[in-house]
């Protein structure tokens, strides 16, 4: 049973893919005023000025691309997970989900917030792992390692705190906002991108559980 909930939850694992593959939340929006109808007759009307709202997460310079298409919050973890391996930023977490069966469970309903390691992650990780992983004979040990990177809830950046929180692993990630955004001392270089089931923040390295070999 206890297998069969954390498959399920894993969705996110997607997300995994996450998931990470979008645009921080920003809230952009013009400000509306009276428009005239334009007439044959008359002089055209004033252009109207568009205000941008200032993000509240800062994307350094190492943040993925952003993905062209549908905007990211009608997407869902799995469809979110397609637009950012496309783009050759998460294709070894493609990958991973993949291996370990956890594909059908990206379009779950959630709510999750996912973790998501880029390619640049995966590959700083010593020489073999990543083969290894990805081998069927260590599809738990794959499970294992991705549901550490997933946490149940919707939670944005701007809502996280320092201190501990629980993943769909069972084990606890640490949580620091002292200078930015770091998880178990990983940056998160891209944040709070949309989905219609959960939140993906990108991340400089792989999460790995408290004694994982």
């Amino acid at each position: 049973m206890l297998k069969k909930t954390f498959l399920s939850t894993l969705l996110l694992g997607g997300v995994v893919a996450l998931s990470a593959c979008g645009q921080p939340t920003t809230d952009n929006t013009t400000t509306p005023s009276a428009v005239e109808t334009a007439n044959p007759n008359t002089s055209p009307v004033a252009e109207i000025p568009t205000v941008t709202a200032t993000p509240t997460v800062t994307v350094t310079e190492t943040a993925p691309p952003t993905p062209t298409g549908a905007a990211t919050g009608s997407q869902n973890l799995g469809q979110l997970a397609q637009a950012a391996s496309s783009q050759g930023q998460f294709t070894i977490l493609t990958k991973a989900v993949k291996a370990a069966g956890l594909e059908q469970n990206l379009g779950g309903q959630g709510p999750y917030t996912v973790f998501a390691p880029t390619d640049a992650a995966f590959n700083a990780l010593p020489t073999g792992t990543v083969d290894n992983l990805l081998k069927p004979a260590n599809k738990q040990k794959l499970v294992q390692l991705l549901g550490y990177h997933v946490v149940p809830g919707r939670v944005s950046s701007s809502q996280l705190k320092s201190g501990n929180v629980n993943t769909v692993e069972g084990q606890s990630l640490k949580v620091s906002v002292d200078t930015g955004v770091t998880v178990n001392g990983a940056k998160v270089v891209q944040a709070d991108i949309p989905a219609s089931n959960g939140i993906v923040h990108v991340v400089d390295k792989v999460l790995l559980p408290p004694n994982f070999k």
